[in-house]
This record gives structure tokens, sequence and C-alpha cells, in this order.
């Protein structure tokens, strides 16, 4: 397993391709409400593929916001949830905030992630709110290098 920068327009389409299966088809999130206006390739964003033997199988993108590194769309095909691909998108995605000079980072997970995000060291810094009809938290974590 391994991670990589998307670059080139065909990737980020894979990585769409991702979400909408499981952003959109497993969790019923609207489609209009999954893509926006930083799904492009630029500089306020960056985004991830990662790879399970030679398959892209997860995504995940970070936002450079107020001195944060604000980790989004942070997803899993369903058959790849049990390899610690998760752990490994939200590395590369810290890694990316630290090269960009963020000294935090944060995201809005979803409640039933909470605790996977809790051990890779985020607390949460909010009390639940809905998103796209699934409850989520604020959480935040310092980042060091």
């Amino acid at each position: 397993m391994f991670s990589k920068r998307i670059t080139h327009q065909e990737d980020l389409q894979k990585a769409f391709s991702i979400r909408e299966k499981v952003f959109v088809d497993e969790q019923d999130v609207p489609l209009e409400e999954e893509f926006d206006q930083f799904d492009t390739l630029g500089a306020d964003c960056e985004h991830i593929l990662v790879y399970y033997q030679e398959d892209a199988v997860g995504t995940g993108r970070v936002r450079f916001v107020d001195h944060f590194g604000k980790l989004e769309r942070i997803c899993i095909l369903e058959e790849y949830r049990k390899y610690g691909l998760g752990k490994l998108i939200i590395s590369t995605l810290e890694e990316i905030a630290l090269e960009k000079g963020m000294t935090h980072a944060k995201l809005h997970g979803q409640t039933q992630a909470e605790g996977f995000y809790k051990k890779l060291g985020y607390h949460t810094a909010s009390d639940v709110f809905m998103d796209a009809n699934i409850p989520h938290v604020l959480m935040k974590k310092e980042l060091t290098k």
C-alpha cells in the first residue's frame, strides 16, 4: 500500500469515482453536495490517492485555511477498510499540511469514525452537528514534524 499526490486530471477522476461510491452511493450524500469548488488541482488544496496493491482504493484532500490543514473527503472503498489505509491517508495529508507550514490540522469527522481519529491524536472540539444528514464533530490536532 502506498499514497501519492494527485497531479493529473486522470487521477483526480479516480478520486472522484471513489468518493461517489462511498459518499453518494453508500452514504446517500446528494451528488451536488459532494463536489465543490475545491475539487480542482490548485495551490489551496491538495488531493491524494491511496493504493492497495495496484488499485486506487481511497482518497482524501487537505485545504489550507487559517493556519490549519483542513482534512476533507477522506474515504476508502468498503472492501479495503481493514488494511490500515485510513491511517495512511491521514498521515499523508498531515505531511502535506506540515510542508505548507500549517501547525494544526482539523477535520469534520463522522461520529462513527470519532474513535479512529482519536487514536491518531485528534481531540473532539465541538458538539455533534449534521452535515449531509450525517452526524459529525469538529476534531483538531497539533502537527509536529
